[in-house]
């Protein structure tokens, strides 16, 4: 006669209550752990934004980013050229043709900048 198999339950037998607890707590912990994960994968993937310098000029003259926006601004005018904020949080060297200067905006707020060899050239970077 076949003998009836019955669960174990004595502590940390393969179907004990105890070990049904710990599995559904490693499994909520993963999970936990993709979706934190996977949110703050989002929350860094801004995508960067352009400016570029042409004819003594900033194009365009205002941009509205988002926080955590790299902005890089591309010198593609025959003169040199800066990226300076009228603040002075942050500024480049002279760019000549085709270098670039990058500023990373991480705090909300309107951003004004200059170039500081051409003082009529002025851009805005908005950040929300």
């Amino acid at each position: 006669m076949d003998e009836i198999q019955r669960p174990s339950t004595k502590p940390g037998g393969p179907t004990s209550p105890r070990r049904g607890r710990c599995r559904r707590v490693l499994v909520a912990a993963v999970v936990a752990l993709i979706v934190l994960t996977g949110v703050d994968a989002a929350v860094r993937a801004v995508p960067p934004a352009s400016v570029d310098i042409q004819d003594s000029k900033y194009l365009p003259p205002a941009l509205t980013v988002a926080p955590g926006t790299t902005v890089r601004w591309t010198n593609r005018d025959e003169e040199t050229h800066t990226v300076t904020s009228a603040t002075g949080l942050f500024g480049s060297a002279g760019l000549d043709l085709g270098e670039a200067y990058t500023y990373t905006f991480t705090a909300p707020g309107e951003y004004v900048y200059t170039c500081d060899l051409h003082p009529f050239m002025q851009g805005t970077i908005v950040v929300k």
